[in-house]
């Protein structure tokens, strides 16, 4: 996996246990969990829109992704779009 793309999976790793502790934190406000929420699908969608060009980088996205997917937090529109517009060629 790239250096990037690692950096990409620990900045929403990071981001979603943030998310889950201000679920669970009583006191944290809805304000909180909101931010906290929005965090979490920047760096989703990230990840979502990263070019992965090498074969390490594709494998590792859709390993990634699929784990998300499988708890039902790969629903948003716009995380389908930038997905599929990752895999188009710039030329």
């Amino acid at each position: 996996m790239s250096t990037e793309l690692r950096a990409l999976v620990e900045a929403h790793s990071t981001a979603y246990a943030a998310f889950g502790k201000s679920v669970h934190e009583r006191g944290g406000g809805s304000r909180g969990q909101d931010r906290a929420s929005r965090e979490e699908e920047k760096a989703l969608l990230a990840i979502c829109a990263y070019p992965a060009a090498g074969e390490s980088d594709r494998l590792a996205k859709a390993r990634y992704l699929l784990e998300i997917e499988v708890r039902g937090e790969l629903d948003l529109p716009e995380q389908m779009q930038a997905l599929l517009r990752s895999t188009m060629w710039k030329g």
